[in-house]
């Protein structure tokens, strides 16, 4: 029997693009398909076909999965910004001989009206900020960090879901929900709360790009963290 006779795929996931591709594949009903999920929000939304949540212990404990599970083919459509992960399916994917294919989903192009400092690091990020400004971090929990020092600045903080402890900042609006594709809704966010600076990585995509087009019609500069 070729070692294809049974194609099993998993889907490093996450992502809108991972889903859809989930979808499509379960549709064709000649692959079994696993996604893999990191658990970092509480209710994610679940693709068809299977479905795994958490990490895998590094690249060896991705090895591991792969061969216990019979895995033919692994695609990665994780996060732009998911390095960790992508890393270890390089070498998961060279250690165990299975076929490694990449989904990555293109970057925001600067567009006239954008008024963007490109930066490439968190670090770098906070530095670009101007004392007094308040601004809108679009970042997950894990990447707020780097801006804790800059008590000199007003933060508003989007998160999918609450923190188990409090944000170390001096002075912030925590918010929870995910981004929108609504460009009004999210200049009137902006609106609301002051904002006179955006944060953000270029992540790409219509799910996160209401705030881009926001900024861009309200003048207001964006901090932007380059892939």
């Amino acid at each position: 029997m070729p070692p294809d006779a049974n194609p099993k795929v998993l889907i490093l996931g996450g992502t809108a693009e991972a889903a859809a591709l989930a979808e499509q594949l379960v549709a064709r009903g000649d692959v079994a398909v696993v996604t893999s999920l990191a658990g970092r929000t509480t209710s994610p939304v679940l693709p068809p076909g299977e479905v795994r949540i958490g990490g895998f212990g590094g690249a060896e404990g991705l090895a591991a999965f792969i061969r216990e599970n019979g895995i033919t083919r692994i695609i990665d459509a994780t996060h732009p910004f998911a390095r960790r992960i992508s890393e270890n399916a390089i070498q998961a994917a060279a250690e165990t001989g299975i076929a490694l294919e990449h989904l990555v989903r293109p970057g925001w192009e600067r567009q006239r009206g954008d008024r963007w400092q490109e930066v490439s690091s968190l670090e770098e990020a906070a530095q670009a900020l101007p004392a007094g400004a308040t601004v809108f971090l679009a970042l997950g929990r894990q990447y707020l960090d780097a801006f804790v020092a800059r008590s000199d600045c007003r933060f508003v903080i989007r998160m999918v879901d609450a923190p188990a402890e409090p944000l170390p900042f001096a002075d912030h609006v925590l918010m929870l929900g995910k981004p929108s594709a609504d460009t009004v809704r999210e200049a009137e966010l902006f609106a609301a709360h002051g904002i006179t600076h955006l944060v953000c990585r270029n992540s790409g995509g219509a799910a996160g790009y209401g705030k881009i087009v926001a900024a861009r019609e309200m003048g207001l500069p964006v901090v932007i963290i380059g892939r």
